[in-house]
């Protein structure tokens, strides 16, 4: 199994589709990539030659920033937009989307977060009006017994 940026890639796929298992890497970047190190891209990850592997590490090496530094670049910038208090930096502090789309009806999943948590417990409500629904604890301090 080769490892590359700290990401073993998986043996059994093309070394195009492999190179997209590293963070930053998609599928032109990883062509683009391949040819530089001039390594086939539909050969497998398995029929790869340490040499062919040493070549495609370098030159990630030598392109830039993938996996952890990648990933630590990108929360510097939100941390900065954060700091600076800009529209964008906002919008990352309350978990909403940042790049002007609607969320009168959308963006459940990033409004989850955003919104008061639910309470605890809730109050049970009876199907008849006026009166209350039996807790278990009602039911075992003996008023049925």
């Amino acid at each position: 199994m080769a490892r590359i940026a700290g990401v073993d890639l998986p043996r059994n796929k093309q070394a195009r589709i492999a190179l997209t298992y590293i963070y930053g890497i998609g599928q032109p970047r990883a062509i683009k990539i391949l040819g530089t190190a001039t390594v086939d891209p539909l050969k497998k990850i398995q029929d790869l030659s340490e040499e062919e592997v040493n070549r495609i590490r370098q030159v990630i090496e030598n392109e830039g920033q993938v996996e952890g530094d990648l990933r630590k670049e990108i929360s510097l910038h939100i941390k900065r937009l954060i700091e600076i208090g800009s529209y964008r930096g906002n919008r990352h502090r309350r978990s909403l989307p940042v790049r002007g789309q609607r969320t009168h009806t959308n963006a459940r999943t990033r409004k989850v977060r955003a919104r008061a948590p639910w309470p605890a417990r809730r109050r049970r409500r009876s199907n008849i009006a006026g009166r209350k629904v039996a807790s278990f604890r009602w039911f075992m301090e003996g008023a049925y017994w």
